[in-house]
C-alpha cells in the first residue's frame, strides 16, 4: 500500500508552500530514491495547472562529475539552468542522497571553484526569490542514508520526518498556517529592536540588527520549517561560540566547530574534525567569513540533531548562523559563494536579549504568546 502521508507531503508543497498557479512553469528536482514523493508533486501540479518539469540526476554521478571535472568544467553553468533559474516561477527541491558521504573524499579546492563559478546565480536566485518572482521549497524524502546519519531505522526515521512536517495529517496546511500566525507574534515583537545579546554555555555574542528584519519561516520555504531568523548588520557580531552539533556543508562532515568574530568578521575558527575544510571554505571570498544569517529554531518535532541542516537548524530551543550570504528579506547585504548553517543549542541555560531586554530563555521565548 503506498504510504498516504507521500500524497500530502506533495499537496502541501505544491499548493501552500509554493502555491503553484494556473501557467506557473515548476522545475522539480530530485533523485531516483524520491521517485514515490516526485511522482506525486508532478501530478499535484498538473492539477494545479502548472508546467513541471522534471529534473532527476542519477545516483553517483555529483561524485563522478568532482573526480573527472577539469577547473573549466567546473566552473561551467549549463544553458537550462540559468533559464529556470532566472526566468521559472517555481523552484521545487527533493533531497534523496543514497549515500550522504559520496563527496568526503573530494578536494575542497574544487567545491570552491565551483561555488565561486556559481555565485552570480546564486545571487539571481536569492534576489528573485526576495522580490517574490521566485517561489521555491526545499524538502527531504526519508532514504536509509538519511536514516543511517539519523541513527534510526527507516520506519522511525520516516515517523520523525513526516512528523515534523506535517504534525497534523488530517489538515497540514491548516496546522502550518496556525503556526505561521503564532510566530508572526515573535516576528513583530522583534520589529525595530537595534541589537542582539546571546549567552550560554558555549556562546557569548553581540550582534546590530538596526535596519533589520525578522522573517517568519513557516513552511513557505523549507519543508519542514520552523525558524524566525534576521541578517545582522555585517561588521557588528562581536564574541565566540562553539556549535553543538556536527555541521554538513558540500556532503562534508565538520564536528566541533568554534568561531571567534571580530568587527563581523571570523577571525578564529577551529574544528575537531574537518577543520581543514572549514578553514578553506571560509576562505572562498570576501564574504565568507561574515555573517549572513541568525537565526532562532522552533520547530516542536524537532528535538534531536539528525545530522541534515534542513532539519537540525530548525531543533526547537535552538539558534543557528549562517557565514556567507545573506537573505535579501532580511535586508542583509553579505555577498558569498556560500551559505552555510552551523547549529547551536540553547535549551540549557540559554538567552537572548533584544534592546536589553530578555526574550528567550532556556529555548522557550518570553513574548509573543
Amino acid at each position: 500500500m503506498p504510504d498516504p502521508r507521500i500524497a500530502k507531503m506533495a499537496d502541501v508543497l505544491v499548493n501552500y508552500s509554493v502555491g503553484v498557479q494556473p501557467g506557473d512553469r515548476v522545475m522539480v528536482r530530485g533523485g531516483p530514491a524520491a521517485d514515490p514523493l516526485l511522482k506525486e508533486i508532478y501530478v499535484a501540479i498538473l492539477r494545479a495547472g502548472g508546467y513541471p518539469l522534471t529534473f532527476v540526476s542519477l545516483d553517483g554521478v555529483e561524485e563522478l562529475f568532482f573526480q573527472y571535472a577539469s577547473d573549466d568544467q567546473l566552473r561551467y553553468i549549463h544553458e537550462p539552468y540559468k533559464m529556470v533559474y532566472e526566468t521559472y516561477e517555481v523552484l521545487i527541491s527533493v533531497g534523496s542522497a543514497t549515500n550522504t558521504k559520496q563527496l568526503t573524499s573530494v578536494a575542497p579546492e574544487k567545491i570552491r571553484t565551483m561555488s565561486q563559478a556559481q555565485q552570480p546565480l546564486f545571487k539571481t536566485y536569492m534576489e528573485r526569490a526576495a522580490a517574490g518572482d521566485l517561489r521555491w521549497v526545499g524538502c527531504l524524502y526519508p532514504t536509509h542514508a538519511y536514516a543511517q546519519d539519523a541513527e534510526m531505522g527507516l520506519v522511525e526515521y520516516e515517523n520523525f520526518v513526516y512528523g515534523a512536517c506535517v504534525p497534523n495529517l488530517d489538515d497540514p496546511v491548516g496546522y502550518w498556517k496556525e503556526f505561521s500566525e503564532k510566530q508572526q507574534k515573535i516576528v513583530d515583537w522583534l520589529a525595530g529592536k537595534k541589537t542582539l545579546r546571546v549567552e550560554g554555555p558555549d556562546v557569548e555574542l553581540t550582534m546590530n540588527i538596526d535596519g533589520r528584519v525578522f522573517v517568519n519561516c513557516d513552511g513557505k520555504k523549507n519543508m519542514p520549517d520552523g525558524e524566525v531568523f534576521t541578517g545582522p548588520v555585517e561588521d557588528s557580531v562581536e564574541g565566540h561560540v562553539r556549535f553543538s552539533y556536527p555541521s554538513v556543508y558540500m556532503g562534508r562532515k565538520v564536528e566541533g566547530i568554534e568561531l571567534h568574530f571580530e568587527k563581523g568578521k571570523v577571525v578564529k575558527a577551529t574544528a575537531e574534525k574537518g577543520e581543514d575544510f572549514l578553514k578553506k571554505t571560509l576562505d572562498t571570498d570576501e564574504g565568507s567569513r561574515f555573517v549572513g544569517e541568525f537565526a532562532i529554531g522552533t520547530n516542536e518535532g524537532i528535538t534531536r540533531a539528525t545530522g541534515h541542516t534542513l532539519f537540525d537548524e530548525k531543533i526547537n530551543g535552538s539558534f543557528h548562523m549562517a557565514l556567507g550570504a545573506g537573505i535579501p528579506e532580511s535586508k542583509s547585504v553579505n555577498q558569498s559563494a556560500i551559505h552555510w548553517d552551523m547549529v547551536c543549542d540553547l535549551s540549557d541555560r540559554g538567552k537572548i536579549w533584544a534592546d536589553d531586554e530578555l526574550f528567550y530563555e532556556n529555548g522557550q521565548f518570553k513574548v509573543g504568546s
